[in-house]
């Protein structure tokens, strides 16, 4: 893909030990996203599309508009920041997926989400 419609991506997770319930295998992350407009063009996140999966290989795919109820549109350079979070039934997990954009020229892309895990402390070395 050309340089005019490059979207990085970063995320910081946290589990949610109070919101979590391991005897119930209910584990519950927290995500924090950074999504940094690094092309040439404006652009605009118009849905998301994550995969999560658990220790046990069970997925969860999840489909929508938007981040948090908002589709945000980044000029070069600018980013938009959201915290959101998952529930998976095991200890550890990962997510990935990629966001379906809209440049300003009227081109559609998407942007890819790196897999990033998602641990309880302490539970990998």
């Amino acid at each position: 893909m050309n340089n005019k419609y490059r979207i990085a991506i970063d995320a910081v997770t946290d589990y949610l030990e109070a919101e979590s319930s391991p005897e119930s295998n209910r584990y519950v992350f927290a995500y924090t996203i950074t999504i940094h407009n690094a092309g040439d063009i404006p652009a605009k996140l118009v849905s998301r599309h994550w995969i999560i999966t658990d220790a046990h290989g069970k997925v969860q795919e999840v489909r929508g508009e938007g981040v948090v109820g908002e589709q945000p549109h980044l000029s070069p350079g600018e980013s938009f920041r959201y915290t959101s979070a998952a529930m998976i039934e095991t200890p550890v997990g990962t997510m990935h997926g990629e966001y379906q954009m809209v440049a300003d020229d009227g081109q559609h892309f998407d942007a890819e989400i790196p897999s990033f895990t998602l641990a309880i402390p302490r539970t990998l070395h």
